[in-house]
């Protein structure tokens, strides 16, 4: 009696246990131990190469629905540029062997508290707005974008194209570039 109910309690798992959804728990599973290691180690160098693994989960899961424009976007400009762009700033100014200063308690305490409220914002959001359970629906919705739409969406100038908020990022990474360079100068400098 104990074998069939066992095998039935199995069977009934299978359904629960596709590849979609064991690829889905794996990937959150990377992202919530790097996350996690990513904000509590003190070396600035392993916490950027944490980030790093997060930032490519994410991109796993752009492909685990279908949005594999979105994952070429998350690995090249995320994962590539903006990772590396931390490394070499990293590299630029502090040693890589160095330890960051330790936290105070008032710090930690701040920190979790936005860290609770984060979460609670994300809770509301989700449950405030409709999405779409139905994963053929979704779909078929998702395939009535094409690329052109989302390049003149990304490109535009109009109302909701996003050129502006783009070419501000870029600004605003240059200037990280040229202040993390001059940051470094004044180091070599100020060591002669």
């Amino acid at each position: 009696m104990e074998l069939s109910s066992y095998l039935e309690y199995l069977q009934s798992l299978s359904v629960y246990l596709t590849p979609s959804n064991i690829t889905f728990f794996i990937l959150a599973a990377v992202i919530l131990v790097c996350g996690f290691l990513s904000v509590t180690t003190t070396k600035i160098l392993r916490a950027a190469t944490h980030l790093f693994f997060v930032l490519v989960a994410i991109a796993g899961f752009y492909l685990l629905i279908n949005y594999q424009f979105l994952a070429a976007v998350q690995l090249s400009v995320y994962a590539g540029g903006i990772v590396v762009l931390f490394v070499f700033a990293i590299l630029l100014i502090q040693r890589i062997g160095e330890e960051t200063e330790k936290i105070t308690f008032s710090k930690k305490i701040f920190s979790a508290i936005a860290a609770i409220s984060g979460v609670i914002l994300c809770i509301v959001l989700i449950y405030s707005f409709g999405f779409i359970p139905d994963l053929d629906k979704a779909n078929e919705i998702a395939g009535e974008i094409n690329m052109q739409q989302i390049g003149h969406t990304l490109m535009g100038t109009k109302k909701y194209q996003y050129l502006l908020p783009f070419e501000a990022a870029g600004v605003l990474l240059l200037a990280c570039i040229v202040g993390s360079i001059v940051i470094a100068q004044k180091n070599k400098e100020e060591k002669k």
